[in-house]
Formats: C-alpha cells, structure tokens, sequence
C-alpha cells in the first residue's frame, strides 16, 4: 500500500512521519527501511530502522528512485515498510511522472509491504494519478 502524506512546507509532515516510523518499530515483524536526502530524519528514528541517504548512492529521478526501492525490494523480502522523507527532493516535481513512478511502485509492492511518502504540496497541486494514494 502506497499512502501520501501532503502538505506545505512546515505543515509537520517530517514529524508524523517520524512518529509513524517509531510506533512501526514497536510492532512489526519485518524490516523497515528510512529513505531520504540528507541526514534530517535519521537521529530521530530507532537505530532498528535501515537508513539510507539517495546522495550516498547518487539517485536522482523517478526512475533511478524507483530502480533503488526496486531493488532493494528484491534483495530483502522481509522489508514491510518504507518511509521516504521529502521526495520532490529527491525526484523533482513532475507530478505526472512521479504519479507513474507511484503506480508502477505500487504493483510491485505486495499487499503487506506500506511504502509512505512525505510531499511538500497541497493536494490540489497534486495530478489525478498522485491525488489516488492520498489517504
């Protein structure tokens, strides 16, 4: 399940994310993985949690970013969620690609693997293929 948490910036999305990344480690039985650009999330997460910084690995664009979750997808069935803080960063703000790079993410994940994305946007900006995962 893909799920969208919207807002300008400083609406507190980093924080619910943080929040929600937290209470996951408290309960699941997978591994977690913590995607982002920089180091803004990761002293405040459980060191349980995979961190992992796009700059480390040079991953720029919906489809270097999609062949990163990808692949670390194929290498690790037990990941059961991931957490991406502040995509637009990472993938640019072509909603109409990034809408596509959700929808093919999301036939790839399986029903119990949660892959939740902060994006700095109202949902009107959104396109109607993002707008869907907004929950």
């Amino acid at each position: 399940m893909i799920k969208l948490i919207t807002g300008r910036r400083g609406t507190g999305k980093t924080k619910i994310l943080i929040d929600q990344i937290n209470e996951t480690v408290k309960s699941t039985s997978g591994n977690i993985v913590c995607i982002e650009k920089g180091d803004n999330v990761r002293r405040s997460i459980s060191y349980k949690v995979r961190w992992c910084d796009v700059e480390q690995f040079g991953i720029e664009g919906v489809d270097a970013f999609y062949g990163f979750v990808a692949g670390m997808l194929a290498g690790n069935y037990d990941i059961k969620d991931i957490y991406v803080d502040g995509i637009f960063r990472i993938v640019g703000r072509d909603y109409e690609a990034f809408g596509a790079m959700l929808e093919k993410l999301d036939k790839l994940t399986s029903d119990d693997t949660n892959v939740v994305f902060t994006v700095s946007a109202d949902i009107e900006e959104l396109s109607e293929n993002v707008k869907q995962f907004v929950k």
